[in-house]
């Protein structure tokens, strides 16, 4: 490696000695030091906008496998930070490293509070964005590698999320630090772990309950669930996941029941609100996963929480019977190396379980599409079917796109799905998939984002068309933004405004915006889909594509929880097991038999 000249090269041999290997970056005068450093010692690819940038890295590090090289994101000073904030507080509110190096003006020019500014383009960017890092650092001047390191390593454990460092652009350019020899990462904290007492509580528990489930969060890795193998199977004990668990646990997989959630899946909604116990690992257990009627959540079983915040675990919602401060991974490797049962104590529930899904598809019946368009639920149904065996596949962040897609994709064991749903912003896929195929430059990656989205971060398709990855985007496009206007349909009476081409929203024409970056299209046909030859030969061709995918704009999208807005103005909503539209009284009596026999008013 070439001696370092100036203190930017030395912090960015740094950083490589910490693994990163990539960065994001949209160039601006006050990082020119830091990106004269970075384009020799890390493959350096341009972004459009700051925000993409940002979130592909987070992206890409969420995809990548275990042991291969890291990514950051280099932005310079004011609306370089400005724009990369939105991708800093996705990371933040999904628990995801983010590295964010940003420019500002030199320590000079620094107006520190006196004045709004002094130097060009100068704008705290320290204070900007701590509430939504782990760690933001202003250097004025070079500082010694353990206080960067220390920073940095920050944002990895216990719990992830964004670190800052804004370098001033005297200190990028200042000489080097003397020699401090070859980087040696300092051992990470050891991380707090389950008790085996709490952890035989919980077995215990198990043992005793007839309807128990274990619910699978974020928060445990791939690598610990593939780790335990045949045991969870061999265990009897039904498994749910969370919206970011997930792919750790596929579709096929024996004991697999579902994704409950607000904007989730019936058949596991009405089943974990009558399970008699329920163990969440790895997951915060936030309000999209109980409902907004939170007080509802599990109304007739005990609730076990693992979690490596203790926050979380104190925030007062839901009821959590055993809160248990720990290390996800190594809590459910212990919990199924603990004596747990006769899986055959749990046959019924297993029967009682099979028989609701059954009988509560995931495209509602009720849902209506119109002629000529395509059916979103069956579509979404067979995207990971039509996807490679290790594809990633990425529902975008909001809308009817979204919740279609972590309602209806069937995983597989060897895919994987990154999303990120606590922002919920608009315009995040395809971002996100671009970091993911940099990531993961041998697999397949699949976006689906509805066309309102889409608008918001296209000007990234000039980076799909420069990188060539791997990455195929169906744009589903109904007109604009299909959840706003049944919110406004639903709540202000058609009050319509800024949600469709009719009042005043501006979309393009997708097949010549693909043309224009020269990227290959297709339009789905509502009779043929994803068979179409076109598409199939789009899918198996290497490199990028686009397909529009016409979707109904009057689209139902059900199931989904209800609102009511009450006379003061607040808002009700139903629980869990009440989603819209309601079941036959006679499916219902069925599908809800052991909360009714607890709870008889329910």
């Amino acid at each position: 490696m070439t001696a370092p000249a100036k203190y930017g090269d030395q912090l960015i041999d740094w950083l490589v000695g910490a693994g990163y290997t990539h960065c994001f970056f949209v160039a601006g005068g006050n990082i020119m030091h830091l990106l004269d450093s970075v384009r020799t010692r890390m493959v350096c690819v341009p972004f459009v906008h700051e925000v993409a940038a940002a979130i592909a890295v987070e992206y890409f590090n969420a995809s990548r496998d275990e042991g291969t090289g890291r990514a950051l994101a280099l932005v310079t000073a004011g609306p370089g930070i400005t724009n990369a904030l939105t991708g800093i507080a996705g990371a933040w509110q999904e628990s995801r490293e983010l590295l964010v190096l940003g420019g500002q003006v030199k320590s000079s020019d620094l107006s520190r509070g006196a004045v709004r500014q002094r130097g060009i383009q100068e704008i705290d960017g320290v204070e900007l964005v701590r509430s939504v890092t782990k760690r933001a650092l202003r250097v004025e001047r070079p500082v010694d590698r353990e206080t960067i390191l220390e920073a940095v390593l920050d944002g990895r454990t216990p719990r992830q999320g964004p670190v800052f460092l804004e370098l001033c652009l005297d200190a990028q350019a200042a000489p080097p630090l003397p020699d401090q020899g070859p980087v040696a990462l300092p051992d990470a904290d050891a991380l707090p772990q389950v008790s085996s007492a709490d952890v035989e509580q919980v077995a215990a528990w198990l043992r005793e309950s007839e309807r128990p489930v274990i619910l699978i969060g974020g928060g445990v890795s791939r690598q610990a669930v593939r780790a335990l193998g045949e045991r969870t199977a061999a265990a009897g004990i039904p498994i749910m996941t969370t919206w970011n668990g997930t792919d750790r646990v596929p579709t096929e997989h024996p004991l697999y029941c579902g994704r409950p959630n607000t904007w989730g899946q019936r058949a596991p909604n009405i089943l974990i609100q009558q399970a008699d116990l329920v163990v969440a690992v790895g997951t915060r257990l936030g309000l999209q996963q109980t409902g907004f009627a939170w007080e509802q959540f599990v109304p007739v079983g005990r609730v076990v929480q693992v979690d490596i915040d203790p926050a979380e675990l104190e925030k007062g919602h839901p009821r959590v019977d055993l809160p248990l401060c720990g290390e996800a991974d190594g809590f459910l490797a212990s919990l199924y190396r603990s004596e747990l049962g006769d899986p055959d104590q749990w046959q019924a529930w297993r029967e009682f379980i099979a028989s609701v899904r059954a009988e509560l598809p995931l495209n509602d019946p009720q849902n209506v599409t119109g002629p000529g368009y395509v059916k979103p639920y069956e579509l979404a149904m067979r995207m990971c079917e039509v996807a490679e065996p290790d594809a990633i596949v990425l529902p975008c962040s909001s809308g009817g796109a979204a919740s279609v897609s972590m309602q209806a994709y069937q995983l597989r064991a060897e895919q994987k799905l990154v999303g990120d749903k606590s922002l919920a912003s608009m315009g995040y896929g395809l971002s996100g998939a671009i970091g993911v195929a940099l990531a993961n430059p041998g697999r397949q990656v699949l976006l689906s984002e509805g066309d309102g989205g889409f608008a918001q971060n296209l000007q990234e398709l000039g980076t799909v068309a420069a990188t060539g990855v791997n990455l195929k985007i169906f744009v589903m496009v109904n007109n604009g933004y299909a959840s706003i206007r049944m919110t406004q349909r639903n709540y202000f009476k058609g009050a319509w405004i800024g949600c469709d081409a009719q009042t005043g929203l501006g979309l393009p024409n997708w097949e010549e915006l693909a043309r224009a970056y020269e990227i290959p299209y297709a339009r789905l046909d509502a009779d043929h889909g994803l068979d179409a030859e076109d598409v199939r030969s789009l899918l198996a061709a290497d490199g990028p594509a686009l397909i529009e995918v016409p979707i109904d704009p009057e689209q139902t999208y059900y199931p989904k929880i209800s609102s009511a807005v009450q006379a003061d103005g607040s808002m009700k909503s139903n629980p869990l097991h009440r989603m819209s539209p309601d079941l036959p009284a006679e499916v219902e009596e069925r599908v809800l038999s052991h909360l009714r026999a607890a709870v008889p008013q329910v």
